[in-house]
């Protein structure tokens, strides 16, 4: 058995657990079987860049994933397992470089624990692990191209920032810090070892910003979404009410421990689902 097919063992499976299943799943057939492709990639290399094992052997895996992107865009023989996903990039023709910059992105998390990125490093980051998959879901969702450009910026920002915000202790278990350093100075803290910065009394003012931030790019997001067809946009709108729900519990919840993970309950996706007449 390929590697291909132990890292993609069934796309939908994978991608059921997604706080994006609900909009992928609203989608046509064959867009949404394009989306549980896109979607089980993303799962695959970011496990890889997760496990915890040797760096060399996840940088390896991912170099691996480098090359079968390549093939499977310069039109060669799917390897084992990627047969659906060849098929994805060929129906939408779907971007060789974008796949690669998500890698690049994982990359980032391999080479080293990322721990309180200047904000540069952490737009660079957001880019690639989330407006990148941003830009290849726009494709399928069958956004005007300008339009899905400037969208996948802006939601898959608002999105990464979210989770950086609603993961704290997750991220930090691992050893990960991704609150942008000026943040962190400016609310006084000045170490960037992850426990040590989330056990202080200052941790909300160093997230205040980023919650601005991501506020901002949901709103610039929704204005994209308002110039665009009604039929082009359903599934970011569903995505986008989704994760603005998260934004909002994590700031009502405030930062001071012990700080309960933020879900969104189920009755609030199916009244996103009936507010934007998705079915």
């Amino acid at each position: 058995m390929s590697m291909a097919e132990t890292a993609v063992p069934s796309a939908e499976a994978r991608a059921s657990g997604s706080s994006f299943y609900t909009a992928m799943r609203v989608l046509p057939r064959d867009k949404r079987d394009a989306m549980f492709e896109i979607y089980s990639f993303c799962r695959a290399v970011d496990d890889i860049a997760d496990d915890g094992g040797p760096r060399p052997q996840r940088r390896a895996a991912l170099a691996e994933w480098r090359n079968w992107i390549n093939a499977l865009a310069d039109g060669k023989p799917a390897p084992a397992g990627l047969d659906h996903l060849a098929e994805a990039i060929r129906n939408f023709d779907l971007e060789r470089d974008d796949f690669l910059a998500v890698i690049d992105g994982m990359e980032m998390d391999v080479e080293a624990d990322i721990r309180a990125p200047d904000y540069a490093t952490l737009d660079l980051y957001c880019d690639r692990v989330a407006s990148a998959v941003g830009r290849l879901s726009v494709r399928v969702f069958g956004v005007p191209r300008a339009e899905g450009i400037d969208l996948a910026h802006h939601l898959g920002r608002a999105f990464q920032l979210t989770n950086i915000l609603r993961d704290l202790d997750e991220d930090a278990e691992v050893g990960r810090l991704y609150l942008p350093r000026e943040a962190q100075q400016a609310a006084g803290i000045t170490t960037s070892d992850p426990k040590a910065a989330l056990a202080s009394p200052n941790l909300g003012k160093a997230c205040a910003p980023i919650i601005d931030m991501a506020k901002q790019y949901f709103a610039t997001a929704a204005a994209i979404m308002a110039r665009c067809p009604r039929q082009s946009v359903k599934a970011p709108r569903l995505m986008g009410e989704v994760y603005r729900s998260i934004l909002a519990g994590v700031e009502a919840r405030g930062f001071a421990p012990p700080r309960e993970r933020v879900r969104v309950p189920k009755h609030r996706v199916l009244l996103a689902v009936l507010r934007h007449g998705l079915f």
